[in-house]
């Protein structure tokens, strides 16, 4: 099984990514962690660079372009070869955050990116995608606040520095897309306390296995 975490920035993906991780060792399920952008080797070099604020005049294009990149090595390298290993993948962010962040947010043509998407990755798509949706307002002073309490990650904040006009766009895309396929999308209220986001990721998840 397949299944993605997608978001605003600060919504809680990483936690909840760990808590369900937890679950998951605890019922002996065999699974893997990832993330988007990053999750190779080679995916970490491109994430430093599209991360970082100090790339702040980096080409809209190359953006896109860096970010299919890393998706084309990740697919190849881990996704695709833990699915037919019969493992569980969650990953934190896969295609759908393109096609919010650089569709409906910069304002590629969805045709585009669905091209590149399909050469990329030739019919493979996440099961199930659990939204973490909250006010970009609590969002980004979730997202602020974990730069500050993570050194390490302080050179991560090229998209927390977008204006607020940029974040709305984000959320209200990733509504969108929940409302095109709703049979693939959970859509989770993140403001909540986060053993309650949780409980219900674990029902959602434990409802998908079912039936399977």
């Amino acid at each position: 099984m397949f299944i993605t975490f997608e978001g605003i920035e600060g919504c809680g993906k990483s936690t909840q990514i760990r808590l369900l991780a937890d679950f998951f060792k605890k019922t002996s399920r065999d699974f893997i962690v990832t993330k988007e952008p990053g999750g190779t080797e080679i995916g970490a070099k491109i994430r430093s660079i599209l991360l970082d604020s100090v790339n702040v005049k980096i080409n809209p294009l190359t953006e896109l372009l860096l970010y299919e990149a890393d998706r084309a090595q990740h697919v190849e390298e881990i996704i695709r070869p833990s699915l037919e290993a019969g493992k569980i993948v969650l990953c934190d962010r896969f295609f759908d955050a393109t096609v919010v962040y650089q569709g409906y947010a910069r304002g590629f043509e969805l045709v585009f990116i669905d091209y590149l998407h399909e050469n990329i990755l030739k019919g493979l798509k996440p099961d199930l995608t659990i939204i973490l949706d909250c006010p970009v307002a609590i969002g980004l002073k979730r997202a602020w606040k974990r730069i500050a309490d993570t050194p390490e990650n302080a050179k991560e904040d090229r998209f927390e520095k977008e204006a607020v006009s940029f974040h709305e766009k984000i959320r209200h895309g990733y509504l969108r897309l929940a409302g095109i396929e709703p049979a693939r999308f959970n859509i989770i209220d993140a403001a909540q306390e986060i053993s309650v986001v949780h409980e219900e990721i674990v029902r959602i998840v434990t409802a998908h296995e079912r039936a399977k």
